[in-house]
């Protein structure tokens, strides 16, 4: 099916998909085409995750050496920053606690394929684009803000997508047509629908519609009615004509896609935040992207903090994925906290210790997390989560989790309405959108422990009514047809 021509019955215009064939086109002359080459995969134990998720990540070898059978679940990503990673890992959370074995099929990490390759690119040109928005005004203004909220929006975007997805399918031959095949990004959505896998889920990660998310022939599965209304009537996905809507068959509302560890502990963490918010040390959970993008934020927050650490009123955990220079550029700004400054750099395990003693015991200071490996890196925040009171989080994908919120400045238009979803929820701030601003709320919630206290209110409120439960959902869509 040619599924750049017509999109949910929306017929694409013949200049649309000229655009579409030149841009495909592009790609082969710049990474090659490997259509014709077989591709077989292997199966081992993913990093950090193997272990305490199951997860099983599938790597490209010169013979097929895996099996799949009627409990097996494959989670199709790729690394673009943290969030698709984190995403993929609450899927995994919830098949390996309802039964289901996950496998891990990350199309990024086939370096030396066709599809590989253009993601690759695409990933870097994505930073860039993060970083120069964080660094110029203007750029983000006049460029970043409206590609990611209006540009990425357009159905002649999905037109483009979905003629690029068609090289991307040689690296599926080895997986059954019928497997439960769940993609926490469009792009191994689409190539598996394209492959002519029949069980795909497409797992959308944004509040905000857009036709970049559109796999037509999955399952699109979002986090809030608000996204569920957007996405079925396709809007403001082109302006100059009204679309036909996506089928009811094709998109379910879920609710929030959170890790089994999380979900089922939310009673317990809450009730070790509210014991912890007036007059104990509260404690602070800054997840830092690794594009360095909201420098300015994060040196505003830490010097803020510094009073109250000192006194011990508070302390503060650092999560920089795997970006050390991150991390070193934070102290050379703040050099005044390396007296405060317990690192935990490269050794997982300890990690984890750390994450287990905390959530009884005292903790003060800073604690800085940097992991090489990316499981590690993106799991390090899961564990954190669980003995911290207050996460700091630009609106993207942690704007869902169930942990009291301080929500700084987006990157990116289309993060806007994750911050909105929280504050609705309750279990988050508001955007705040300049050091001051942020400054003044950081200062509001250390002062005042009913805040975290409400937050924890509207989080039991909001697992009561099932709002955390998207993850577990998604398992059931996907194995929907399994025994």
């Amino acid at each position: 099916m040619e599924r750049s021509k017509v999109i949910f019955g929306n017929e694409m215009s013949e200049k649309a998909y000229r655009k579409a064939v030149s841009t495909k086109n592009k790609f082969i002359r710049k990474y090659g085409d490997d259509s014709g080459k077989i591709y077989h995969l292997s199966a081992s134990p993913a990093p950090a995750i193997g272990d305490i998720l199951g997860v099983e990540q599938l790597k490209i070898s010169d013979t097929r050496d895996v099996t799949f059978d009627n409990k097996s679940v494959i989670i199709g990503n790729i690394r673009m920053g943290f969030g698709h990673y984190r995403i993929s890992m609450a899927i995994a959370s919830a098949a390996k606690a309802m039964g289901y074995e996950p496998y891990w099929f990350d199309l990024h990490s086939f370096g030396n394929t066709t599809c590989g390759k253009i993601i690759a690119g695409q990933n870097e040109l994505y930073s860039l684009g993060s970083r120069l928005s964080q660094m110029f005004p203007p750029f983000n203004k006049l460029v970043w803000e409206p590609l990611n909220s209006e540009g990425f929006r357009k159905l002649t975007y999905n037109c483009s997508d979905q003629k690029t997805a068609e090289l991307m399918t040689p690296v599926f031959r080895d997986l059954p047509k019928d497997i439960p095949y769940i993609a926490t990004h469009v792009w191994p959505a689409q190539a598996a629908v394209h492959a002519g896998l029949t069980k795909v889920v497409n797992v959308v990660p944004d509040n905000w519609p857009m036709a970049l998310h559109l796999a037509e022939g999955s399952i699109h599965t979002v986090q809030t009615p608000s996204a569920y209304l957007g996405y079925r009537s396709l809007r403001g996905m082109d302006k100059k004509r009204t679309l036909k809507p996506m089928p009811k068959t094709s998109i379910a509302y879920t609710g929030h896609y959170i890790d089994h560890e999380l979900v089922s502990n939310i009673e317990a963490d809450c009730a070790k935040r509210m014991e912890r918010s007036h007059g104990g040390t509260k404690r602070w959970l800054m997840s830092v992207g690794g594009a360095g993008a909201q420098k300015e934020i994060f040196v505003s927050i830490i010097k803020k903090l510094l009073p109250e650490i000192q006194q011990g009123n508070a302390a503060l955990f650092v999560n920089v994925g795997d970006h050390r220079n991150v991390w070193e550029a934070l102290v050379n700004e703040i050099p005044q906290m390396r007296q405060f400054v317990t690192e935990h750099f490269d050794d997982f395990d300890a990690t984890k210790a750390f994450c287990e003693e905390a959530y009884d015991g005292e903790v003060n200071g800073i604690h800085a997390f940097c992991h090489s490996d990316i499981f590690a890196a993106v799991y390090s925040t899961n564990l954190l989560m669980r003995c911290s009171d207050v996460l700091i989080t630009k609106p993207s994908e942690l704007a869902f989790y169930p942990i009291p919120k301080l929500m700084i400045k987006r990157v990116g238009g289309h993060e806007a309405w994750g911050a909105i979803r929280a504050a609705e929820i309750g279990d988050g701030t508001y955007e705040v959108t300049t050091p001051a601003e942020t400054c003044a709320m950081l200062d509001l919630i250390q002062r005042h422990g009913e805040i975290i206290d409400l937050m924890c209110d509207n989080i039991m409120t909001a697992y009561k009514a099932g709002i955390y439960n998207g993850a577990y959902r998604v398992i059931k869509l996907a194995t929907r047809d399994r025994s």
